[in-house]
């Protein structure tokens, strides 16, 4: 039985066909003065039809990741395709943006404004790729058909970006999310925090002068403390942390302030680390949410 149902669904995705992925496309900006590449996902039958998708923006994790990871390690293209297939999302237009500022990176943009100004990729996202995206593919404009999914770093981002702007993102799902404690923050080792932080807080800082504004702004525990609730935003959050990832203590702590705030929101904890592995067995439930989402209308 399970052997035929197996040959079945292997028939239905052949007939179904495979969406497409461009790893190399790239939009030029005027607000970094560069160009910012990102990969794309289109569903089967996005060169035949004339209708449009909603988007799921997909945000790398790592200091030193890339938007192919999405692709390479966990192929989010074939998941797609097979729940495409199955009917349990619709078909979607996935992307996945070029977080870093440079191949080097360094430091890291974490996907926010540099406090200096002097890089600012999240204004780049928000006032420029986002709207490239929807003019440049075939996109359903709306709160209800604007998703983000990031893993690590990108998680990260994807909280922030729900928090602050809540009527142009419709749901966030975020695999080990890095979130990191006051303490954790101040406790860092100072290679690490150049690495990591010195364009988005401040470059040299050293203990508590790392919980500076620029810190606060873009901290996702105070971001929820004085965020209205979901209710009335209209907006979902899923988190999904393994138990022994080194950011299972920041994920708590976000847990307990999206409670505490009154903001709904799903926190899942499974075995696993902070890895590939643990995000390929993440990544279906997090879609199915998403695609939840965008089949609401709040």
């Amino acid at each position: 039985m399970l052997r035929r149902l197996a040959i079945a669904l292997t028939m239905i995705l052949s007939l179904a066909g495979a969406g497409t992925v461009q790893e190399d496309a790239e939009m030029r900006s005027s607000v970094l003065r560069q160009g910012v590449g990102y990969a794309v996902y289109l569903p089967p039958g996005y060169e035949e039809d004339s209708r449009a998708y909603p988007v799921i923006y997909l945000l790398h994790g790592a200091v030193d990741g890339q938007p192919a990871d999405w692709f390479r390690f966990v192929a989010i293209d074939r998941l797609l395709d097979r729940l495409i297939a199955e009917g349990r999302i619709p078909p979607v237009i996935a992307v996945a943006p070029d977080g870093r500022r440079n191949e080097e990176n360094l430091p890291a943009t974490y996907f926010l404004n540099d406090a200096d100004g002097g890089f600012e990729w999240e204004r780049m996202f928000i006032t420029e790729f986002v709207p490239y995206v929807e003019r440049r593919y075939r996109a359903i404009v709306g709160t209800e058909a604007r998703m983000m999914l990031g893993i690590s770093m990108g998680g990260f981002a994807a909280t922030v970006y729900q928090l602050r702007y809540p009527d142009m993102f419709g749901g966030a799902a975020v695999l080990s999310g890095a979130f990191r404690t006051d303490a954790e923050m101040i406790g860092m080792a100072q290679p690490p925090y150049e690495r990591r932080f010195a364009g988005a807080f401040g470059a040299g800082l050293e203990g508590e002068a790392r919980l500076n504004e620029a810190y606060r702004r873009s901290d996702p525990v105070a971001m929820a403390a004085g965020a209205q609730t979901s209710q009335q935003m209209g907006f979902g959050f899923w988190f999904d942390i393994g138990a022994d990832d080194p950011f299972f203590a920041g994920n708590a702590a976000m847990h307990i302030a999206l409670r505490d705030a009154g903001i709904a929101h799903q926190f899942r904890v499974g075995h696993g680390k902070h890895d590939w592995r643990y995000w390929d067995g993440a990544l279906e439930p997090a879609l199915l949410f998403l695609s939840d989402r965008m089949r609401r209308r709040d």
